[in-house]
């Protein structure tokens, strides 16, 4: 019994980090183009968040759960799993890093798959690898797109007050999106080790998406700084382009049962109505960090929890 209530505790630390370090995913454009409140817009991600992760979180937590490792895991390797991608993400948030979670819990669980010897599905991780590549590209076309679709009816508004209120509609939906494709996606990285051990979906489900609340109202204010202001001047219509663009490419891809990085998702959005406005408006230094956290991510969660696994083994 108390093995179990680690294991839980494990999974929840992991979905409070998702929480605090993602929260900028969802309305870091909106509190940096100054449209939106960090108290308000962080509340909508709380809401959100819950109702993605029991309406769609079932498909990625079966990736995470059974679709990495195949074989059932013993309760050791799951928790070196959590703690090592919890741990990174951790200290990624405390230096305002946008990393990618989705890549420190693959990591961190084809990391103990290897350790145990258990059968690791190299042809799924290759794949999973491949869209992470392209899914920062894709939602940098989609945002440079609908930045030019939606100025081009919003820009004709003549009043002021008119266009305040679209604008503001575009930008808090669109959060409200972001939160919503993070809680579908990113809830089977936070308990996806668990439901390797066949605990219920819907149980699993509830359990990620209050930590993942929890993390976005108690810690989420570092990385939002990151990507609110960090990389490139945000207007509300760009705020909104960039925001719509994420949640739509997380969105599809949690649908097919891919763990993606809303972080990579999101960068990538706001890079791409970045360049709307030309190359020397982004802050290239900035992206060039960035990337290199998401290269470090999965490499150094999945050498942990290898070592991890079989430090912690020498005791059992």
């Amino acid at each position: 019994m108390l093995e179990l209530i680690i294991l839980f505790a494990a999974g929840a630390y992991v979905g409070w980090n998702i929480g605090a370090n993602d929260a900028a995913n969802c309305i870091g454009t909106s509190v940096g183009s100054g449209l939106l409140s960090y108290k308000r817009g962080i509340s909508l991600v709380a809401a959100f968040v819950v109702l993605g992760a029991l309406l769609q979180g079932h498909n990625v937590m079966k990736t995470i759960g059974k679709g990495i490792v195949t074989e059932q895991l013993p309760l050791a390797a799951v928790f070196a799993a959590l703690i090592s991608s919890g741990l990174f993400v951790t200290l990624a948030t405390w230096f305002k890093l946008p990393v990618s979670t989705s890549q420190a819990i693959v990591g961190g669980v084809a990391g103990v798959g290897f350790s145990t010897g258990m059968d690791v599905n190299v042809s799924k991780l290759l794949t999973i690898g491949q869209i992470w590549v392209v899914c920062p590209f894709l939602t940098g076309l989609l945002a440079f797109l609908f930045y030019k679709l939606l100025s081009i009816p919003v820009r004709k508004i003549q009043r002021p007050e008119l266009w305040d209120r679209v604008v503001g509609v575009l930008l808090v939906g669109s959060a409200a999106y972001v939160a919503f494709s993070l809680g579908a996606n990113d809830v089977g990285n936070s308990v996806g080790p668990l439901a390797n051990l066949g605990f219920p979906a819907r149980w699993l489900a509830l359990l990620g998406g209050g930590a993942l609340a929890v993390g976005a109202l108690t810690f989420g204010h570092r990385v939002t700084e990151t990507v609110g202001s960090g990389i490139t001047a945000l207007d509300p219509l760009s705020a909104s382009a960039a925001q719509l663009a994420a949640a739509l490419g997380v969105h599809f891809f949690s649908i097919l049962g891919i763990p993606v990085s809303t972080s990579q998702s999101v960068v990538g959005a706001v890079v791409g109505v970045g360049l709307v406005h030309g190359i020397r408006a982004i802050e290239r230094r900035r992206v060039l960090e960035i990337l290199g956290g998401w290269v470090a991510t999965p490499t150094v969660a999945g050498l942990f929890s290898f070592g991890l696994y079989r430090l912690i083994a020498l005791f059992l």
